[in-house]
């Protein structure tokens, strides 16, 4: 008696027609593994640092700080910190550049919320276009704070690829 690894036949599929579903099963379980693997998350960091500044600015521009960033497919997820600002943080954006460490224009605008003063926590989740993704896959976006003594920004920081560690 020979045994089958094929499910029994429903009767309204052909013979030959069953034979060939039941043949091509094991490849579309793989093709469905490797679709989700695709869309495994891809962590990204920045470190917030002082923007360029010149004598003027030595005053009003400091702090430090760090950015998480979590895409799944198109969903990223941004969670960050910041502390040691000369003034109250105002507002918080993502910038495209050209190329990394150029600025560039606004993109995408974050939430701030203040702890005291000088520290506080940056947050946002955005569904990105698939150009969005390619920007950030190639490390031309970058997360940039505002303070009230330096609304051309304070800190900034270029959000890089992480390795996944295994």
């Amino acid at each position: 008696m020979r045994t089958s690894h094929i499910a029994p036949r429903p009767s309204h599929v052909a013979p030959r027609t069953w034979h060939l579903i039941a043949r091509a099963a094991p490849t579309l379980v793989l093709l469905c593994g490797a679709a989700t693997a695709a869309q495994a998350p891809r962590t990204f960091r920045a470190r917030l640092s002082p923007v360029p500044i010149d004598v003027s600015m030595q005053a009003t521009v400091a702090g430090t700080g760090s950015v998480s960033a979590v895409l799944t497919g198109s969903k990223l997820a941004i969670t960050g910190t910041f502390e040691g600002l000369k003034s109250a943080a105002t507002i918080a954006q993502i910038h495209k550049g050209p190329v990394r460490g150029v600025r560039g224009p606004n993109v995408l605008d974050l939430a701030v919320t203040k702890t005291d003063a000088a520290s506080g926590t940056i947050n946002g989740s955005f569904d990105l276009t698939a150009i969005q993704v390619a920007d950030l896959e190639k490390g031309r976006l970058y997360v940039q704070l505002h303070s009230e003594k330096a609304p051309d920004g304070n800190l900034w920081g270029w959000l890089l690829a992480q390795e996944n560690k295994r």
